[in-house]
């Protein structure tokens, strides 16, 4: 019997331990532990958040729904996402309005190869309470161009086309940390283009985002976190187009150790999203 009693006994600990694992945590941009309710409550305060992801982690794809959930139920809002081109908005807006069905939708828009576990749900939500999507990003094979033939490329296109972006001609600092840092990481031999081909899809989608600010309204935008890290990117542009607009930045990061954050990540967003690095990937 008592042998019966320390085996159930121990069975409660080990459940109890395991309910005590912990796959992520959130610290605010001085490396101290926060909860999500705070970041909630910022996020009810602000105008915009940038929700910077990485694209592959499904603990980003489960906050980003869980804080739209938890923003819509008090506040209005507006959703927007970097992984859909604004050429592609026809499509998106068919399908929230029911117009179109997903088959339709996989076929008229470019759709990411994990679109369907980690950007769908996103989707719908927005579908089914009657949310604004808004597609942000320059078409890819825009981009493409300015990573070849610099800014001057886009002024060949038509009307139409420039109308899938942010107006011509495109603000741009060479200076800002990001882009430098990108072309120290791709070596001596890139291009000065490609940074601003980085810079045009950042320019696009904060220039989307403010077309499409409203009052009392929070839009809430996902993007990968090297797009809006340091309050520069889309941060940028959103101040460039608006200045004194209400930002509020998420920054994600993998570690071994979650109840630390690394002193490399601090100041790297107002919030920064550590996620075990051994959470398994999508892709």
């Amino acid at each position: 019997m008592k042998k019966g009693i320390l085996s159930f006994l121990l069975l409660i600990g080990i459940m109890l331990h395991a309910q005590d694992k912990s796959v992520y945590q959130l610290f605010d941009k001085n490396g101290k532990k926060v909860a999500y309710k705070k970041l909630l409550k910022a996020a009810l305060e602000t105008e915009v958040v940038l929700f910077g992801e990485y694209h592959n982690n499904p603990i980003c794809h489960w906050l980003e729904l869980e804080l739209a959930k938890g923003v819509a139920a008090d506040k209005a809002i507006v959703m927007g996402a970097e992984m859909f081109e604004a050429d592609n908005q026809k499509a998106v807006n068919q399908y929230l309005a029911g117009s179109i069905d997903q088959k339709k939708l996989d076929s008229t828009a470019r759709l990411w190869p994990n679109y369907t576990t980690d950007y769908k749900p996103l989707l719908d939500f927005a579908k089914d309470n009657a949310i604004k999507f808004v597609a942000t990003n320059i078409p890819r094979r825009y981009a493409s161009q300015v990573a070849k033939k610099g800014f001057e490329a886009l002024e060949l296109l038509s009307p139409e086309e420039k109308s899938w972006m942010a107006p011509l001609p495109m603000p741009y600092d060479a200076s800002l940390s990001g882009y430098v840092n990108m072309m120290k990481m791709m070596g001596e031999h890139t291009s000065p283009n490609m940074p601003k081909a980085q810079a045009s899809k950042d320019a696009t989608m904060g220039y989307f985002i403010v077309q499409n600010l409203q009052p009392n309204t929070v839009f809430l935008h996902y993007n990968g976190t090297y797009h809006s890290d340091y309050f520069e990117g889309i941060s940028w542009y959103l101040q460039s187009y608006k200045p004194g607009t209400k930002i509020i930045t998420i920054a994600t990061v993998e570690q071994k150790d979650i109840d630390k954050l690394d002193s490399e990540h601090y100041n790297k967003a107002d919030f920064i999203l550590v996620i075990d690095e051994d959470v398994t990937k999508s892709y």
